[in-house]
């Protein structure tokens, strides 16, 4: 890690914070989103045509997602940002311009191609930036207000398409939403970069040749320290907070008396360029043998999954209370600025224990579950603070996974949560159709919370159980 002074150090990460907070706005400022089922409808496409867009897309999102990681960790992240937006933009504009079924599966595949270049690579970055200027522990604050950002896209697109529509009609909201994609993509161009290239070409092999004997004479200590490192690895998960980038709860970072873990405790380094093959075997390697990142993995596609497939159903939720189809967008406007507020709550949630992540999708979990079952406008009250309670979990648990990665392909290992997540939407997409049909969209919703009580039972179960062992004597020496 870089060391810079604290002053510009501080203006440095002011400037990715930026950067970012834009990039995250435009990117959701498709004025298609609340209206692309309806050009859809008035294309003539019947229900289960549309509803074999979405597969289309989510596939297309399952099959990108991983390569696409293992990508950016082999090339520039910061070239992937740049042409994400425009590949999204070129779905959209087809959309448009030959409105047909056809052109709308390709415009879904464009669009699942655009976000896997995207996922994974901005949260490395993201990380990688900040960890370079010494500045890691950010992270959740600074994606978290990156969401919010978002949202607020998402809410401007929704206030803008209709006033845009009813000037220009479908064309004029493809055009707007395609010049968003092209500002987006020319803002991922002020990210900074900062990644030791490949060694290459005939000059470098000589030194490459004579580092090697001194990587050789290393690896007993390696080996040697090696047991330490699973000692402190194990009682990290078991004894640490199991969500966020320190490993401390309200004590401050590490109860142990460790530092804060950033992601760069052991394995390969973060900054180093590895090929495409490579950095997709690396990150699968490192899932697989580190516990910690495994379960990191786990937490987030459950975590975000759930929620992230019922906000596709809130206008149902919102039509069965009664209200008319006017009021629906008024709904779920309340649903999206609690998400907005989870979002801006990151900074407070690092403080959270185990205890207090559990707690918090208990109580979303349970909030859910009431809002849905009132059957009444006012429960979208609830809806929202569970949506809240969500959005700053999931954003939790994405800084867990950044903070325990440690080898050079990180946006592999990321891109294999989002890979993760989309398989959990679909099965909870199956899920809430079976149950919608036969019991109605207030039940589907309620049940579909199941999953936080199980997953907050767990880990207050885990810290228990965590809690009546003996620590081993070297964690406090970790890290």
């Amino acid at each position: 890690m870089t060391v810079h002074p604290p002053r510009a150090s501080a203006a440095r990460v002011r400037r990715l914070a930026t950067t970012l907070y834009g990039y995250a706005f435009l990117s959701e400022l498709v004025l298609l989103y609340p209206l692309y089922a309806l050009l859809f409808s008035d294309t003539g496409l019947s229900v289960w045509q549309i509803s074999s867009l979405f597969v289309i897309w989510s596939a297309a999102s399952i099959l990108l997602e991983v390569p696409s990681g293992a990508f950016a960790d082999a090339v520039s992240r910061r070239l992937l940002l740049s042409l994400a937006p425009v590949v999204t933009a070129a779905g959209f504009a087809l959309w448009v311009l030959v409105p047909s079924y056809p052109a709308f599966a390709v415009g879904f595949v464009l669009w699942g191609a655009g976000g896997a270049l995207a996922s994974g690579a901005l949260e490395a970055l993201v990380f990688s930036e900040l960890d370079h200027l010494g500045a890691a522990g950010r992270y959740a604050r600074v994606i978290g207000r990156a969401k919010t950002a978002g949202t607020i896209g998402v809410l401007a697109a929704i206030l803008l398409a209709g006033p845009v529509f009813a000037v220009g009609g479908y064309p004029a909201v493809g055009v707007a939403s395609v010049l968003a994609c092209l500002l987006a993509a020319a803002v991922a161009t002020r990210f900074p970069e900062h990644r030791r290239p490949e060694t290459a070409g005939a000059d470098a092999a000589p030194v490459r040749a004579d580092a090697a004997p001194v990587r050789a004479d290393a690896a007993p200590v390696r080996a040697d320290a090696a047991p330490v490192r699973a000692d402190a690895a194990s009682a990290r998960a078991d004894a640490a907070p199991a969500l966020v980038v320190r490993d401390g709860g309200p004590d401050g970072p590490g109860r142990d008396g460790g530092p804060e873990r950033t992601g760069r405790d052991g394995g390969a380094d973060d900054d180093e360029d590895l090929g495409w093959w490579t950095s997709l075997r690396a990150g699968l390697a490192e899932v697989r043998a580190d516990r910690t990142v495994r379960t990191a993995v786990l937490l987030v596609a459950v975590v975000a999954a759930v929620w992230g497939a019922l906000d596709e159903y809130t206008p149902l939720l919102a039509r069965d209370t009664g209200v008319g189809e006017a009021r629906v967008p008024l709904l779920l406007l309340i649903t999206w600025l609690g998400v907005a507020v989870g979002g801006l709550l990151a900074p407070a949630g690092e403080r959270l224990t185990a205890r207090g992540y559990a707690g918090l999708l208990a109580l979303s979990a349970l909030a859910l579950v009431a809002g849905a079952l009132s059957a009444r406008p006012a429960g979208f009250a609830l809806v929202a603070a569970a949506f809240c309670g969500f959005q700053l979990a999931t954003v939790l648990a994405d800084a867990r996974l950044q903070a325990r990665i440690t080898g050079g392909s990180r946006a592999t290992v990321t891109s294999l949560a989002g890979m993760a997540t989309d398989v959990t939407v679909i099965a909870v997409y199956g899920g809430y159709g079976l149950l919608a049909t036969g019991a109605g969209n207030p039940v589907a919703f309620a049940v579909a919370a199941v999953p936080y009580l199980i997953v907050a039972l767990l880990l207050v179960t885990r810290v228990g159980r965590s809690g009546r062992r003996p620590a081993p004597t070297t964690a406090g020496h970790a890290g």
